[in-house]
Formats: structure tokens, sequence, C-alpha cells
């Protein structure tokens, strides 16, 4: 995939690509008119305008993460006020807690997540979310998904399944447990965080 030759003028999108569905984020994001880069090296993380953890395997993940050398540049990058979007075992990585069972994590968002929160294989499916932010109508893809149990505060909440909160932000990150990269077309939740990464993309050099 030409991944740097597709899109506008902004920096490209970083996608983690050690392991889950990154080429499916990348389609979702070329299709809102982004250049995007996979990440499989430290320097692969240079001079980005925005990053994205998939979907996948979180345990994977953290193991891969460690051989490959990039869990603190991977961390330094989070936490540098660049646009962040995360997907189900991307959001993992991110929150303050997790469950079933506890492991590791870069702690940057304030909420508890519960691994498989919504049963297996068998209990995944599309069902339409409740937001204010998002058109009505809009729906999300839940495949093994989390369960986010707590939002901490200066979390918000953007949509929920039910009462369960399933897309969160806090300041730049923004996490979902489902996966708006699988859905056909342009979708509303990968167009906010397009915006915001075109917004970033604007401010002066050292603005956050």
């Amino acid at each position: 995939m030409a991944s740097e030759a597709e899109g506008g003028a902004t920096l490209p999108v970083g996608v983690l690509a050690l392991q889950g569905d990154f080429v499916d984020h990348e389609a979702a994001l070329q299709r809102h008119g982004l250049r995007t880069r996979q990440v499989r090296t430290v320097a692969d993380l240079d001079s980005l305008g925005g990053l994205v953890l998939p979907g996948g395997e979180s345990t994977t993940m953290l193991k891969l993460l460690d051989v490959d050398g990039l869990w603190e540049p991977l961390g330094a990058v989070l936490r540098s006020g660049l646009p962040v979007f995360a997907t189900c075992a991307g959001m993992i990585l991110l929150a303050e807690q997790v469950e079933n069972p506890v492991q590791r994590s870069y702690a940057l968002l304030p909420i508890t997540v519960v691994r498989n929160g919504y049963g297996r294989q068998f209990h995944s499916g599309t069902f339409v979310l409740n937001s204010a932010v998002l058109p009505a109508g809009t729906s999300g893809t839940f495949i093994r998904a989390p369960r986010i149990t707590r939002v901490g505060i200066g979390c918000d909440v953007l949509a929920a399944r039910g009462a369960d909160p399933v897309l969160v932000q806090k300041g730049p990150i923004m996490a979902a447990c489902f996966h708006p990269e699988l859905q056909p077309g342009l979708n509303p939740v990968v167009a906010r965080f397009v915006a915001a990464v075109r917004k970033h993309a604007m401010l002066p050099a050292g603005g956050a």
C-alpha cells in the first residue's frame, strides 16, 4: 500500500502496524484524504501529524512493543499533544486501569476497561450509538470489545451503547471500544479524528 503517497499536505498519520487491523485504519484515513505511515520502528515515529493505535490483541501488542524497542518512544509521542485515536485493543493500551486480566498500559486515559467485556466473538455485532456529537443513527461494530466500567474526571463521553460509554476523549486523545474503520465509506468518528489532525497541523510551531 502506497501509504505516504495518499492524501493532502498534512504530515502523515502514523498507524501502529505491529499487529491488528492497521490496514483497515489506513484505508479509512485515506478515504478521508489523509496520508498514512505504518509505524514499526522508532524512526517511523518522526514527523507525524497524528497517531492511531488499532484494534487487535493487546497482550501481543505489548510484547511486540518491547521486542521492537517501541514502548518508551511511543509513549513519548502519545504524551506529546499529538492527536491520537485508539480503537479496541488500542484503547486498552491507553486505559488507566485494565481488568480481565490486569495488565500494564500507558495510563493516559482516566478510564477502567474490562477486556472482552461484551463477551467473545459470538456476542460481536453492530449497534446504533447514543451520541450528542455524532449524527443520529451512527453505529459501531463491536468485536470482542473491551467494556468501559469507569470514566474519570477530565474524560468526556462522546457516545454510548445503551448506558455504557463506548467513545471517550481526553484532550487530544480519543478512544473507542468499537471499530469505525471497518465500516465502508466516510465515517463520522474517523472524520472527528481527521478534523483534529487538520486543526493540529494549522497550529504555529510549538503550539498545542
